[in-house]
C-alpha cells in the first residue's frame, strides 16, 4: 500500500520506563500491520528513561519532565504530523487528549484506561493532587475508550457517564513467548514468588499474613519497588517469616525468575489487566490469586491455571495443594485468548473502524 493511502497513527506516552502500559503501547505501535499503517510513536519524557525496546518504530521524545509541560509540544507535532488516530495511554495523558480534541477535528482520539479507576481513587493513601483535576470530565470529548476487562468497562459506563458505544475492551497481549517450563512435582521447600509494584494496592501485606499461617516448609520471592517497602518487610519480621523472603528490586530476567518457582501469588485489591499473573501462565507457573475487580478473573480459570479465592482462608488452602499441574496446559488456555494475533487484530480493528464513523 502505498504511503499516502497508509492510515497514519500517533501514539503518545508520558514515558518508556517500566510499566504495564508502556509495554503494551510500545508493542502494539510496533507490531501493527505496516502494510496498512504508518505508526509514529511520541513520548513526552526522556530517551534515558527508556526500558522497552522501539527500533522499529520512529520515535520523538519531547524531553519534558510531565505531560502537562509537554502539551504545547504535543500540540506542534499533531499539527505537523496530521496523524488520522492518536493513541494514547494512562489517565491523564487521557485527559490532555480529549482537552485537545475538539480542535483537531479530522483526528480521532483514542484513549486506553490502565484500571478500574473508581477503585484505584478509593485507596487508603490518597494521591497527590494533580492539575489534571481541573480538567472537566477527563474521557468526554475521546472518540473511543480502550478497556483492559469487562470489569473497567462497566466501571467507565457506570462511574464516568462513558457512552457504552465508545468503550472497547481489548486483553493484553502476551508480547513474548518464552520456553515453557518442564512438567515436575513441587520441591520439599514450596517456592513461591510474586511480581509488582511494593504498593498497598498489590495486597503483599495480606499475603504475608496467609503466608505466616502456612504449616509446611516455603520460600517466598518478591520482585518489586515501591513506597511500601519498608512495611512489608517489618511485618514480615512481626509474622516470623522475615527469613523465607528473597526481595529483588528489579531485574530484566522475570520470566526466568517466574518459571523456577511453584506458584504465582497475587493479593491485588484492584487490577487493571495483571501482566505478571498473564506471564505466569505463559511460562506454566499456575497462580493463586484473590477475586478482585479488574482483569484477574478473565485470566485465571481454578484447577486449570490456578485458583481464584474468596478470602484468607481460602487462599491458605489453595496454597497446600499439591497436585502436579501440566505447565503446556496451564500456557494454552492464556494463549488461545490472549496471543499477539488475536489482540493487534483487535486493534487494528478498532483504527479501521473508527475512521468509518
Amino acid at each position: 500500500m502505498k504511503s499516502q493511502n497508509k492510515i497514519k497513527i500517533m501514539f503518545i506516552l508520558p514515558s518508556l520506563s517500566a510499566g504495564g502500559a508502556e509495554r503494551v503501547i510500545s508493542f502494539v505501535s510496533q507490531n501493527i500491520d505496516k502494510e496498512k499503517f504508518e505508526p509514529l510513536l511520541v513520548i513526552a519524557g526522556f530517551k534515558k528513561d527508556t526500558v522497552y525496546d522501539v527500533s522499529n518504530i520512529e520515535t520523538i521524545y519531547l524531553n519534558k519532565p510531565r505531560v502537562l509541560t509537554a502539551i504545547p509540544a504535543i500540540i506542534s507535532n499533531i499539527s505537523k504530523h496530521k496523524p488520522k488516530v492518536v493513541v494514547s495511554s494512562i489517565s491523564h495523558v487521557n485527559s490532555v487528549m480529549s482537552m485537545l480534541s475538539p480542535f483537531f477535528r479530522k483526528t480521532k482520539f483514542i484513549g486506553r484506561e490502565a484500571t478500574v479507576l473508581s477503585k484505584r481513587s478509593n485507596e487508603k493513601k490518597a494521591r497527590q493532587w494533580s492539575p489534571f483535576q481541573l480538567l472537566p470530565n477527563g474521557f468526554k470529548n475521546l472518540d473511543a475508550l480502550i478497556c483492559q476487562s469487562q470489569d473497567m468497562a462497566e466501571d467507565m459506563i457506570t462511574n464516568f457517564d462513558i457512552p457504552k458505544g465508545k468503550i472497547c475492551i481489548i486483553n493484553n497481549p502476551i508480547s513474548k513467548l518464552p520456553d515453557v517450563k518442564p512438567k515436575q512435582p513441587f520441591s520439599e521447600v514450596k517456592k513461591f514468588i510474586t511480581v509488582g509494584r511494593l504498593t498497598e494496592v498489590k495486597g503483599h501485606l495480606r499475603i504475608l499474613d496467609v503466608l505466616s499461617k502456612l504449616d509446611q516448609p516455603f520460600s517466598y520471592t518478591i520482585i518489586g519497588d515501591g513506597n511500601l517497602k519498608d512495611a512489608i518487610f517489618k511485618k514480615a519480621k512481626d509474622l516470623g517469616i522475615y527469613d523465607t523472603i528473597k526481595h529483588v528490586a528489579f531485574t530484566d530476567k522475570v520470566n526466568d525468575y517466574i518459571a523456577k518457582h511453584d506458584v504465582f501469588l497475587q493479593g491485588s485489591y484492584v487490577e487493571g489487566f495483571p501482566n505478571a499473573l498473564l506471564e505466569s501462565c505463559v511460562v506454566g507457573t499456575p497462580v493463586i490469586a484473590f477475586k478482585a475487580p479488574g482483569g484477574t478473573k478473565e485470566i485465571v480459570e481454578n484447577g486449570v491455571n490456578g485458583f481464584l479465592v474468596d478470602s484468607e482462608e481460602d487462599y491458605l488452602e489453595k496454597l497446600k495443594d499439591s497436585r502436579e499441574w501440566n505447565p503446556e496446559k496451564i500456557r494454552a488456555s492464556v494463549y488461545k485468548k490472549f496471543n499477539k494475533e488475536v489482540i493487534l487484530k483487535q486493534y487494528e480493528d478498532l483504527f479501521t473502524n473508527i475512521l468509518k464513523k
